[in-house]
């Protein structure tokens, strides 16, 4: 399978990939030292150069995580703190010098599950054709890549914040200096991500560091207002602390620490966080003032994001994968969202909230527990999204869309387009094994129709920005606030015109996060 044809000189040292024939392949490339002992808990650092060909043929190991069966790793991965890689792939015709688009992924995971290797995320469907050069990313998770010890700080030890945002920038460096050997172009780099990493990629249109490092950005389903300031970060680092028994003056035991303890903790507080106060999440950006200087949302509304074209949109029934599973991330029930405008009213006083009756406009003819799923989706995803995509198209050309394409069998499950329904349909990797129920009643050829369609839009963007669909789909036009054009990704898509008229008439224009 490998050959010298596939051996690639890169700014750390070479690399040997795998050859199909009809992709290559090249897994597990280091971006950067193990974040381990006096690095851990640090920005990373560039790791130390090699000369001896490395083989790339496998992933590398995933961050450390806490199990969960919903997300399938790949085979016979292993979990280490060293997990710093990135994965390279390309159709086997492209060579250096083709100056190919590129697409970085960052996955999702509600920044504390996932991985670059997960099976979902195998490229070979984007990069056969030869249109673009895909890139996938491992960052670090949990608490050892989103909790802000920086507050803690002291002359001996030293902490840094935002260490995942830090982790991707340092990727895309590495993009930036080396994707032209494997037949990339540089200076058409497209960052996309889902969910978590997602909204990586709408924090990362702001972060003053990443600028240039990428010309277009996709983000699909992106929590885009989970960014809290240092103050919240900090009461989470100290309730850590506290579950692993650990006084604020002897932080600097964390760097000795066995790493399983440090993902037991961060389980517990990931679970404890959003049920003690409903819309907050353990792990997600810090305003930092340093890496980060703003909410991302007060950034793009001054004008001031990264003047990229966008895509940006989320799924019909969000919040329903959320029941299902009966996670917390969510507020779903009329208690716990009626928690949690009051703490949003309590820390932001001058916020003009709307009223459950301008709210409850939106949802009329809903029964209570579809109208608690839908003002769930939509504090949570959609309208974040839509105060995103009016402030960003000031700067730069928005494409938004909204996905809602289920399977008979989703339909079925009473979750319907959900979220990361899309994802398969991205990657063109519809059936996930025998196990996969997703097709079970139906729907595969409507679902491969839909994807090529999808793909096509997503790639064409990559390569000049215009999303462009196959022959016979509709214009997709930017969204501008006199018609708001909005894709409606469906068994044949269609572009309506200001589709969230209701939803944005109803919550009006403040934007509503945590502090």
């Amino acid at each position: 399978m490998a050959d010298d044809g596939s051996v690639v000189e890169t700014t750390n040292g070479p690399v040997r990939g795998l050859d199909d024939g009809i992709t290559k392949s090249w897994r597990g490339i280091r971006y950067a030292a193990a974040p381990v002992g006096e690095l851990r808990w640090r920005a990373p650092v560039r790791p130390e150069p090699w000369t001896e060909v490395a083989d790339t043929g496998v992933f590398g190991p995933v961050a450390p995580q806490p199990s969960n069966p919903v997300i399938r790793l790949g085979e016979g991965i292993v979990q280490n703190e060293d997990c710093l890689s990135l994965n390279v792939s390309a159709a086997s015709a492209v060579v250096a010098g083709d100056a190919k688009p590129v697409m970085v992924w960052v996955h999702g995971g509600a920044y504390i599950f996932g991985s670059s290797s997960q099976p979902l995320y195998d490229a070979r469907a984007l990069v056969s054709d030869g249109d673009v050069i895909v890139v996938t990313v491992n960052y670090r998770l949990g608490a050892l890549g989103f909790l802000d010890l920086s507050g803690f700080s002291t002359d001996e030890h030293r902490f840094d914040s935002n260490l995942a945002l830090r982790d991707l920038i340092l990727a895309l460096e590495w993009v930036r200096d080396n994707i032209a050997a494997f037949g990339g172009d540089p200076d058409r780099v497209t960052l996309f991500g889902e969910s978590a990493g997602g909204s990586i990629v709408t924090t990362m249109l702001t972060v003053p560091a990443a600028r240039g490092l990428f010309a277009r950005a996709i983000a699909q389903s992106a929590p885009a207002t989970s960014v809290y300031d240092s103050a919240r970060a900090k009461r989470v680092a100290t309730t850590f602390l506290g579950l692993l028994g650990i006084d604020e003056g002897d932080v600097g035991t964390l760097q000795d620490l066995p790493v399983a303890k440090i993902v037991a903790a961060g389980l517990e507080l990931f679970s404890d966080v959003p049920a003690t106060a409903p819309g907050t999440l353990a792990f997600a950006p810090t305003v930092d003032r340093d890496l980060l200087p703003d909410y991302p949302l007060a950034a793009f509304r001054a004008g001031q994001s990264h003047p990229v074209p966008l895509i940006i949109g989320t799924n019909k029934d969000e919040a329903a994968l959320f029941k299902w599973m009966k996670s917390p991330l969510m507020p779903i029930t009329p208690d716990a969202i009626r928690a949690m405008f009051t703490e949003i009213a309590a820390e932001q006083p001058e916020l003009k909230l709307p009223s459950e009756a301008e709210i409850g406009s939106a949802y009329s003819g809903m029964k209570l527990k579809a109208a608690g799923l839908a003002v769930a989706r939509d504090i949570g995803f959609r309208m974040p999204t839509i105060w995103l995509a009016e402030a960003h198209s000031a700067v730069a050309p928005v494409y938004l869309y909204r996905f809602d394409w289920a399977t008979p069998m989703l339909r079925a499950l009473r979750v319907g387009a959900t979220h990361a329904t899309e994802l398969p349909y991205v990657w063109g990797n519809l059936v996930m094994g025998r196990k996969d129920i997703t097709f079970k009643l139906g729907g595969l050829k409507v679902g491969k129709a839909l994807s090529a369609r999808l793909q096509n839009r997503w790639v064409s963007f990559a390569v000049d920005g215009h999303p462009r669909g196959l022959p016979g789909d509709p214009d997709w036009f930017p969204y501008e606030r006199e018609h708001r054009a909005t894709l409606v990704i469906d068994r044949q898509d269609s572009v309506i015109d200001d589709l969230d008229r209701d939803l944005r008439e109803a919550w009006g224009d403040d934007v509503l996060n945590f502090l």
